[in-house]
Parts: C-alpha cells; sequence; structure tokens
C-alpha cells in the first residue's frame, strides 16, 4: 500500500492491521514531505519564533528555545508525554495507529523529514511495534501520550513487541535491523500531535460493529421463526413508505433470509395474532437507524484518515506555518459515542427477543426456558440473566465521554474531547455485543430444534448449521459458557457475514 496521504477506508486499514499488508511512501509524497521540511530548517537557520520549532507547549508556549536545544526540546516533549496507564494496546490497533499516522504525515503540512515516515513504515513491515499504554489520553491536544510512546519506541526508547516477545526498543530495532531516529526540530511535536490512537481502536471496533448490523438481523430472523412470527412488517412498500436506506436494506435482508421457510407457511392461515411486539417487528427501523449512526461515524474515520491534526501547520507554497486546533478529537468522540450508543440499543432490542424465546408466558408454545425437561432443567434461564448482564454494563458505558470536560496544561489546553475514551468505551461495548448475540443466536437456534421437522427460511437455516457447528442442540442441562464464547469467536471472524 502506498501512502500518499489519500483516504484510508476501515478496509484499508484492516489490510495494514489484521492481514499485515506492507506499506511504503508513495513517490508523489517526497515532494511535499520535503517542501515542508524546509520551510522548517529555513525558519530555524533565522531563529523566528514558531510555536513548537523553537518555544515550551501548552502554557509554557511562551518560553523560548536556544538554537543550540531545539533537538533536546523535541525529545524531552516526548519523554515527557509518553506516560500511558493500563495495559498496552493491541498489536493489530498499534498497527493500525502507525499506518495512519504515516499516512497524514505525508500530506506535507507536518514538517517532519522523510526518513522519519520511513521508519514508521519499516516498523509495520517488519512487525515491531511499540508498547502503547491504553490510558491516558484526553483527545485534545490529540492522542498525546499514546503517539508519544509510538515515538519514544522511534528513538530507541521505551518498550516494543517484536517477534512475540516484550523488549527494551533499542534491542527490537537492532534485531529488526533498523536504527533508532534522532529528531531534529518539530518531529517530536509532528508525531505526537494527532487523533491517530482514537481513530485506531474507534476504528477497528467500528468494523466490528458493522459486522454485528447485519449478523443482528441474522439472529433475529432466526428468533422470529422459533417465535412462528410474521415478516409482514418487512413488506418493502412499508420501507418505501419512510425510506431511510438502513432500514431498507435491513428489511431487505430480513425477507431474503426467511425466503423459502416452512415455518412461515404453516401459521399463514388460522393464526389469531395480528400484530408481533416491537422487537421482532420494528427490526427494519431499529437495525436500520444502526446500520444510519455507524455510517456517519465511517464517514467522519474516512475523513480523518486524510486529514493534518498536528499543530502547527506547515504551508510550503506560502511558506506559513500556522498555529490551530486541528488536532482536537471532537469530530472522532462524538462519532464514536454515537456509535456506542447505537449498539447498546442493538443490543437492548436482541435481549428482548431472548426474553421472549425462554419466557414461557410469551414463547409461543416452546418449552419454559428451552429446556427439553422444564423444571428439572434450567435450559437457557440463566443465559438469559447472562445476556442481561452484559446489557447492564454495556448501558452504563453507553454514557458519552464527549459530554464530559476537564482543563489541563494550566488552563491553556481548557476544552479537550476524551476522544480516546469514547474509543475505548466503543470497543468494551462491541466485545458485549458479540456476547450478547451469540446468547440470541444459541436460543434460537434451540427454539428451532422444537419447530423440527418444519425449517426455517433459506438464510436462517444456514446461519443454524453454523451455529451447530459450534454448539450442539441442548438435549439436557450442561456449561454453556464455552458455547457462548465460540459462537461469539465466530461472530467476531465473521463467519455469519455472507448469509
Amino acid at each position: 500500500m502506498q501512502l500518499n496521504g489519500a483516504q484510508l477506508s476501515l478496509t484499508n486499514i484492516a489490510a495494514v492491521a489484521l492481514d499485515g499488508t506492507s506499506v511504503r511512501v508513495a513517490d508523489e509524497a517526497q515532494k511535499r514531505i520535503t517542501a515542508s521540511r524546509k520551510v522548517i530548517d529555513e525558519i530555524v537557520a533565522r531563529d523566528d519564533v514558531v510555536y513548537g520549532v523553537n518555544t515550551g507547549f501548552g502554557k509554557l508556549a511562551e518560553v523560548r528555545i536556544p538554537h543550540g536545544e531545539l533537538r533536546e526540546l523535541q525529545l524531552n516533549l516526548v519523554r515527557s508525554h509518553a506516560c500511558g496507564i493500563g495495559p498496552p494496546l493491541s498489536e493489530v490497533e498499534v498497527r493500525a495507529m502507525i499506518l495512519l499516522r504515516a499516512n497524514v504525515l505525508t500530506l506535507g503540512f507536518s514538517g517532519i523529514r522523510s526518513e522519519i515516515i520511513e521508519m514508521l513504515c519499516e516498523m509495520l513491515n517488519r512487525r515491531l511495534y511499540p508498547v502503547v499504554p491504553e490510558k491516558g489520553s484526553v483527545g485534545a491536544s490529540g492522542d498525546l501520550a499514546p503517539l508519544a510512546h509510538l515515538a519514544l519506541s522511534l528513538v530507541g526508547e521505551g518498550e516494543a513487541f517484536f517477534e512475540g516477545q516484550r523488549m527494551q526498543s533499542g534491542d527490537a530495532l537492532r534485531r529488526a535491523g533498523l536504527k533508532p531516529v534522532e529528531l531534529q526540530a518539530k518531529e517530536g511535536l509532528a508525531l505526537l500531535n494527532g487523533t491517530q490512537a482514537m481513530h485506531a481502536v474507534g476504528g477497528l471496533s467500528l468494523l466490528r460493529a458493522k459486522r454485528l448490523t447485519s449478523l443482528a438481523d441474522v439472529a433475529g430472523a432466526m428468533t422470529l421463526e422459533g417465535l412462528r412470527d410474521t415478516p409482514a412488517a418487512f413488506d418493502s412498500r412499508l420501507q418505501d413508505a419512510r425510506p431511510h436506506r438502513g432500514q431498507k436494506a435491513a428489511a431487505a435482508h430480513l425477507l431474503s433470509l426467511l425466503e423459502g421457510s416452512e415455518i412461515r407457511e404453516s401459521h399463514r392461515g388460522n393464526d389469531p395474532r395480528v400484530q408481533d411486539a416491537y422487537s421482532v417487528r420494528c427490526m427494519p427501523q431499529v437495525h436500520g437507524a444502526v446500520r444510519g449512526a455507524l455510517a456517519h461515524c465511517e464517514e467522519v474515520l474516512l475523513v480523518e484518515s486524510a486529514s493534518a491534526t498536528d499543530n502547527p501547520l506547515v504551508f510550503a507554497e506560502s511558506g506559513d506555518v500556522i498555529s490551530g486546533g486541528n488536532f482536537h478529537g471532537a469530530p472522532l468522540g462524538l462519532a464514536l459515542d454515537y456509535a456506542a450508543i447505537a449498539i447498546v440499543d442493538l443490543m437492548s432490542m436482541s435481549e428482548r427477543r431472548i426474553d421472549r424465546l425462554i419466557n414461557p408466558d410469551k414463547n409461543e408454545g416452546l418449552p419454559a426456558f428451552l429446556a427439553r425437561h422444564p423444571g428439572l432443567q434450567s435450559g437457557f434461564m440463566i443465559p438469559h440473566v447472562a445476556a442481561a448482564s452484559l446489557l447492564n454494563e454495556a448501558r452504563i458505558l453507553g454514557h458519552p465521554a464527549s459530554v464530559d470536560n476537564v482543563s489541563t496544561s494550566g488552563g491553556k489546553e481548557d476544552h479537550v474531547s476524551m476522544g480516546m475514551t469514547s474509543a475505548l468505551k466503543l470497543r468494551s461495548i462491541v466485545d458485549l455485543a458479540e456476547s450478547l448475540f451469540a446468547i440470541e443466536l444459541l436460543a434460537g437456534a434451540e427454539a428451532l430444534e422444537h419447530r423440527r421437522p418444519l425449517r426455517a427460511g433459506k438464510g436462517v437455516e444456514r446461519g443454524f448449521e453454523l451455529v451447530r457447528q459450534i454448539s450442539p442442540a441442548l438435549i439436557k442441562d450442561r456449561p454453556l459458557s464455552g458455547d457462548i464464547a465460540g459462537v461469539a469467536e465466530a461472530i467476531r471472524r465473521g463467519d455469519f457475514e455472507d448469509l
């Protein structure tokens, strides 16, 4: 993949972060990078006062730094800001972060030398990635602490992972055949000011969240069949009367999953029910709205992937260096919070469907808790309890991080985005959602066992077969933790994507 500052889709990010696609700086980007660096070199030569080049940072921006201490200034910046807390980000998240930072630096607004960007690319290509603690960023001025840990490995300090081992960065660089870089004027700041940590964590979580929207249709359709409910509410004429794109897509997918259902035909006539519960009937509206929320978030991330987010920015054509606020994570923080809220709502509807499958007052003749011998056996009683627990945790996490603000840096940075917290919360919510939908799939598959010999729709039956490859029918009580984990992992792999 050639990096030239163009937009990177979630698929592009996954190709590098997950699949290991190699990267390089595109030839057409070199001219922009060189011109931008020339502006910084000329500023240093003239000894002009420019923020981040020869001044302190944040509240200390008024402090002038002598020419002979400019390199020390950049190294001190990296060292002092590398104060992340907690467990390290995963390898794929750090790989995504490196990719995103390298790409925006090729735009030529940062005043950084080409060899620094090429070093980032080589770290990716040789699968060397820094130890980056996941906590400590408030999302303005960008993700300072996480990106400082990234920059720390570039200079041979801190820790890194290489060949499956955690070690000192200097040792990792030597083993990978790389040499530490020596930062020059502005380069430390160019590496630290950016939104790429929240973008990496949030983007990879969004990729999994998008998978859940289609999976929710599969689980919901399986539940519908198990309850002998009707697909009448998915009629295309209803969707055309309220033509939200996501709603129409969800309804069409549901109808395709239910095509050819023998269960549907078995109760088409002489069924006294007029309407199904909202958790089944309103799937197009809710699943579709979630699709819309995630599409908005994806659009924001796409723009951000090709945006200069450090400060100050260098405009080579005019020679101007302008201080601004492109590092502020508000666009991402708000979007990631929106995505998190949407997934929690998707989970809420799934939990209600699970209840309908197991509750003898609602499940249309299915045995209580889907047990073969209710009373002697508890069946799916406690998996529903587990689903309720997952939903409760997700609802707490669904509170937006972006509504909070804590002034930092002596009041100079007095409004921050908390976007990294938004990204980490979204990741946790997606984890919970994958397990909750695994429970609905298991319960739905068990309900279909009780409707045999009738067959469900073709798409639902394919989903049923995938579940049964992992989890056999519940003939008698057994621990289901492993079944839930196995189906959740299948969801995470995308096994249900093509249904």
